[in-house]
């Protein structure tokens, strides 16, 4: 089975530049939050982590198996990223009282707090750097 073409047609100056621009800003953004993140004496998967769960949808715990997809890691090695913000009382681990084979995880209040103050610096750069993250117009007529 051959995978779809959206566009046969070749990419342009503009389409590149446009590329190389959305990678540079992704890349700027990133270096940003490694930098604030180890600033405030996490490890930038810890941050993630946090975020993920705090930000995980309808709720404010996640589970192992969920925050391993969210995180694209093995579940493993969010086990061990997991004992280390747990050792740093950023998160906790309970149980669910549905299905004992499930953990939750869960931010603690001084996470909590913490996430809150890095999250705040992430929305105002990435505020900064709206322009330079926009999506180009891939629809727009060729010239």
């Amino acid at each position: 089975m051959t995978a779809k073409k959206e566009s046969t047609k070749p990419l342009t100056k503009q389409d590149f530049e446009a590329l190389a621009r959305f990678r540079f800003g992704i890349r700027r953004y990133l270096r940003f939050s490694e930098e604030a993140v180890r600033r405030d004496g996490l490890a930038p998967q810890q941050y993630q982590l946090m975020l993920a769960v705090k930000g995980f949808p309808g709720r404010e715990w996640a589970s192992v198996r969920e925050l391993a997809e969210r995180l694209q890691l093995r579940h493993h090695s969010v086990v061990e990223l997991i004992d280390r913000a747990q050792a740093q009382e950023l998160i906790v681990r309970t149980r669910d009282p549905d299905d004992a084979r499930v953990v939750r995880v869960s931010l603690t209040p001084v996470g909590d707090e913490i996430l809150g103050r890095l999250g705040a610096l992430h929305r105002d750069e990435l505020r900064r750097m709206e322009a330079v993250l926009s999506l180009p117009d891939w629809s727009a007529p060729e010239s």
